[in-house]
C-alpha cells in the first residue's frame, strides 16, 4: 500500500493506492479508518479499483457499516473512479446523494476529490 500525503489549507489528505485491493471487507475498511485517523489526517482519497467489488453492492451493507464509521469519526473520504460499470439504480442514487453532502464523495479523478 502507498500512501501520497496533501495537504490543502492546514487539511492533511491522504491519498491510498496499491496495486491489490485494500478494502476486502468491513473490518479492512475499520482497519483502514483507524489507521489514517491516529495518523491525524482529516480526509482520505481512496481509489475504486482497490475496493472489492462488492463494496457497491448495496444490498450486503458493507458501503453502508463502513461509511457509517467515517462519518463518525468525521473522516471525509473521496472515492475516486468510474461507477457507470455498476448497473444498479440504488447505487446511482446513493451516489447522488453523498456528493450533495461532504462527508463522502464518489469523484471521477484525484484533482476532483482534493477539491471536495
Amino acid at each position: 500500500m502507498k500512501t501520497k500525503t496533501h495537504e490543502i489549507d492546514n487539511i492533511k489528505i491522504v491519498e491510498i493506492s496499491s496495486e491489490q485491493n485494500i478494502i476486502n471487507n468491513v473490518e479492512d475498511g475499520l482497519n483502514l479508518l483507524g489507521n489514517i485517523y491516529y495518523q491525524g489526517f482529516d480526509k482520505i482519497i481512496i481509489h475504486q479499483k482497490n475496493i472489492i467489488p462488492d463494496f457497491f453492492e448495496l444490498k450486503n451493507r458493507m458501503a453502508g457499516e463502513i461509511l457509517q464509521k467515517f462519518s463518525t469519526y468525521r473522516i471525509q473520504l473521496a472515492i475516486v473512479g468510474d461507477f457507470s460499470i455498476y448497473k444498479s439504480k440504488s447505487l446511482e442514487d446513493f451516489i447522488f446523494e453523498s456528493n450533495k453532502g461532504n462527508q463522502v464523495n464518489f469523484v471521477s479523478s484525484t484533482t476532483e476529490a482534493l477539491k471536495k
